[in-house]
């Protein structure tokens, strides 16, 4: 059992847990008992171990091809916080890799992960840097750095208000491989050290996968009665207003089909497209309005490849856009309104090149009717969206190649002993 003393940090999660309580004990949340750091131990490594850590969905889903790469020459355990990601994270990996929860912050329920699973590199993926956990890492001797980093302005100026309490970690880091310049920066700014600082690229755009067709797609379409004879506009990752939005501009004649990003929203849209067709509730609403809400959870990717023209959610109000690489991967050609600055690189290289659309609420009805009404032009727009997308792939070998130096150097230097343990 973990006998690390409590520290100043442990007494402020606690009091901020009991003040937060009545907010996120509205959601329920499973694995307490692994989030306290109760994680079943893994057999000893007989290869150096790197843990993977990704917070929910999105990080999951971004090491989709880091993790192979990386298990050529390392044993890989993948670990996330949300119950979501979770379950992302088993249904792509455990078949071949480990995969647990990340713990609370709390310094005994990081012992006794860090005891449980024993890395020898730990890779962070675009953020997440806890101070008790990296500094139990450090104290162990483990690297731990950012993978796929990224730090938004939005992110950067809350993180620097703190700088005085969390700067300390991100000089504690081993390495912070960064999407982009402007990241680099910001990070320079919270304190990483100029020399553990690479440039390496997302590994969204690796995450990517180019394809034609997306099996499931016709059954989607069946169940919900599109009419495959008619233009098709699917919104998706929609957030407050923007159903509403979607269904006053849309064309006459054209078909639009709305994903809500979060499910506590699905009311919501439903009420703002009128006698839609709604994905859970089969004989719902009227095929003929053109109106169709998929209020389910991992079919967005089928609807976006029966799309006509995609417009990218949560782009159009007071939140900060969603990825715009998943559509255009598939081939579709896609809009994306003016609030995008969480994937505002993203967005801009896809500008660059020629391969996405952008829109706004004043211009949102003469866009879209000109799109569907210009074939030509909707496919230039997709091939020049594909054609950035390969032009950008490459961050995943990167990565992999920095955590298998780092787990190879760091199991060496323990010679095979025990890792070192606070407990």
């Amino acid at each position: 059992m973990s006998k690390t003393a409590v520290n100043t940090l442990d007494v402020l999660y606690a009091v901020g847990g009991v003040v937060t309580a009545p907010f996120w004990a509205r959601k329920q949340r499973g694995g307490w008992s692994e989030r306290f750091g109760n994680t079943p131990a893994l057999p000893a490594p007989q290869r150096p171990r790197v843990l993977l850590h990704a917070v929910s969905v999105g990080e999951v889903n971004a090491l989709r091809q880091v993790v192979p790469v990386l298990a050529a020459s390392c044993e890989v355990v993948v670990c996330a916080t949300t119950d979501t990601g979770l379950k992302r994270a088993t249904d792509l990996f455990s078949a071949n890799h480990a995969v647990v929860r990340y713990p609370l912050d709390f310094s005994r329920s990081v012992a006794k992960f860090l005891d449980a699973v024993r890395p020898d590199a730990v890779g962070l993926v675009e953020l997440e840097v806890w101070p008790n956990f990296v500094g139990a890492c450090v104290t162990r001797g483990i690297p731990v750095g950012v993978i796929n980093g990224r730090l938004s302005e939005r992110s950067f100026k809350g993180y620097r208000r703190i700088r005085g309490v969390i700067g300390r970690t991100f000089r504690a880091l081993s390495f912070a491989a960064v999407q982009d310049a402007d990241y680099a920066e910001r990070f320079l700014a919270m304190g990483v050290p100029k020399e553990r600082l690479s440039i390496t690229g997302s590994m969204k755009w690796d995450a990517a996968k180019i394809e034609d067709g997306v099996a499931g797609a016709d059954d989607l379409a069946r169940a919900l009665k599109i009419d495959r004879t008619r233009p098709l506009i699917v919104a998706g990752s929609t957030g407050p207003g923007e159903e509403a939005l979607l269904h006053a501009a849309c064309p006459t004649g054209v078909q639009l089909l709305c994903a809500p990003r979060k499910p506590e929203r699905f009311e919501e849209a439903a009420a703002a497209m009128p006698e839609c067709v709604r994905r859970s509730k089969p004989g719902s609403g009227r095929a003929a309005s053109g109106r169709f809400l998929l209020d389910s959870i991992g079919e967005l990717r089928q609807a976006y490849s029966l799309a006509t023209l995609v417009v990218v959610g949560r782009s159009f109000g007071d939140q900060y856009g969603s990825d715009p690489i998943e559509p255009i991967a598939l081939g579709r050609p896609t809009l994306i309104g003016p609030a995008v600055s969480d994937f505002a690189n993203i967005v801009r290289e896809f500008e660059s090149a020629g391969g996405i659309g952008r829109t706004d609420r004043g211009t949102l009805s003469q866009d879209l009717a000109r799109w569907i009404g210009d074939s030509e032009g909707r496919s230039r727009l997709a091939e020049a969206g594909r054609a950035c997308i390969r032009a950008n792939q490459g961050a995943s070998a990167r990565h992999a190649a920095l955590l298998a130096e780092c787990a190879a150097r760091s199991a060496a230097a323990k010679g095979g002993a025990p890792r070192p343990s606070t407990s």
